[in-house]
């Protein structure tokens, strides 16, 4: 039976010695994280030197255990380590990366004593003791401090996220007021994270339903159509509340965003999502513009209300949403340039659309039954029964017919007429 006091005894010997090379084993750890962990060490000399720092007064901790027999549960992790979790935290470093740390770390001061005890002690019943003894005592002390560190971790990210977030949203407002002179363009753009100079497609996005903890799916929408853009770069996601956000995408100079982008990423997202978009604009003049583009058709989607296009954009839509500010007065102006074929009901519905897409194909009967995948002698009668509806004649208001039918097209019931 080994005599506790003498494993005691015997591991305050060895961290004494150890403490004598705790500059050395320092190094030799930092080294360690170098090779299985390098982006823990970078090229910021701050953070190579708070993370020297945390090492060091771990050992320095941790030999203090065993010299002096500190019970590991009353033990606070060491100032340095606290910042360091704080600073891996604000740059988004995982946290596993962290815990990762303190496993390497543990294992390789245990090899340090391991080596030490085997050198010091020839009795196996002793050493076997000492052993377990150090285990027990470095497990117990490591998993406390991991466990502190990690909520320090989690509470910093947190703060910082939300910090962060607010202070992006300050400056996004600011940039939309246009207060003042120009803004400091570099300033901004390290505070938002985003590239002010390029070619910006602003969005509106949110859920019709205003579900709630929808925003990451709603910033996965907006990275997908990114993504199907060839974008450059990450969007810019400012939330608004919790079921809607606005948002930019970095485009390259030149690179369309077509209807069937938005129409693929929306086919794969939840049924409530809606999507509104301006056009591209470049610069911080360009930056505005596209959003209160965006703005302008978001405003359009919610007075048309459920039975609206899940996807409007300005392009497509820009002269109705300008039409549509006094929706009540849009209604009574379709009614009174597509009269009876105003009607809501499937028949109307039926004729309207082939007219539209008779009119959009160039007046091609041709190009109308391809697109309508119809029958060309089908859309030669269904456009001449819409023409017999219209209050004029359609060669005298084409232009008007054609808002007109548009309107309805985008905006359904909204606009239309009860039968």
């Amino acid at each position: 039976m080994v005599d506790e006091e003498v494993v005691s005894e015997r591991i305050r010997q060895i961290a004494a010695t150890l403490a004598g090379r705790a500059d050395e084993l320092t190094g030799e750890l930092v080294q360690l994280y170098a090779a299985d962990l390098p982006q823990l060490v970078n090229d910021d000399e701050r953070m190579v030197s708070l993370l020297s720092a945390s090492v060091y007064q771990n050992i320095e901790t941790a030999l203090q255990i065993f010299r002096h027999g500190i019970d590991p549960a009353t033990v606070e992790p060491p100032a340095a380590a606290v910042e360091y979790a704080r600073r891996l935290a604000q740059r988004g470093t995982p946290v596993f990366d962290l815990i990762r740390a303190y496993d390497l770390g543990q294992a390789a001061m245990l090899d340090f004593g391991f080596q030490e005890c085997t050198r010091l002690v020839d009795d196996a019943a002793l050493l076997g003791a000492m052993m377990r003894r150090l285990l027990k005592v470095a497990y117990e002390f490591i998993t406390r401090v991991v466990r502190q560190l990690v909520s320090v971790y989690q509470d910093e990210r947190d703060r910082w996220l939300l910090n962060r977030s607010a202070a992006r949203a300050a400056k996004v407002l600011d940039l939309l007021g246009d207060n003042g002179g120009p803004p400091d363009v570099d300033a901004a753009e390290a505070l938002i994270g985003y590239r002010l100079r390029g070619t910006h497609l602003g969005l509106i996005v949110w859920h019709a339903s205003e579900a709630h903890d929808v925003l990451s799916q709603l910033e996965s929408v907006a990275g997908a159509v990114l993504e199907r853009a060839g974008g450059q770069g990450r969007p810019l996601f400012v939330p608004r509340d919790e079921s809607g956000a606005w948002a930019w995408l970095p485009l390259a100079p030149g690179a369309p965003v077509r209807r069937e982008h938005f129409d693929a990423v929306l086919a794969e997202a939840d049924p409530g999502i809606r999507v509104t978009a301006g056009d591209p604009g470049t610069g911080v003049a360009g930056f505005r513009d596209t959003h209160q583009q965006a703005r302008r058709v978001h405003a359009l989607a919610l007075a048309a209300g459920e039975h609206c296009d899940r996807v409007l954009t300005f392009r497509e839509v820009g002269t109705v949403a300008l039409m549509t500010t006094d929706l009540n007065a849009a209604r009574l102006w379709v009614a009174s340039t597509l009269g009876p074929l105003s009607g809501d009901d499937e028949h109307c519905e039926r004729l309207r659309d082939t007219l539209r897409v008779f009119l959009t194909s160039g007046g091609s009967y041709t190009a109308a039954a391809a697109e309508l995948t119809m029958h060309k002698n089908s859309v030669q009668y269904r456009v001449r029964k819409a023409q017999e509806l219209l209050p004029r004649d359609l060669a005298e208001s084409r232009l008007d017919v054609e808002l007109a039918l548009n309107l309805c097209h985008r905006l359904g019931a909204a606009v239309l007429s009860s039968v």
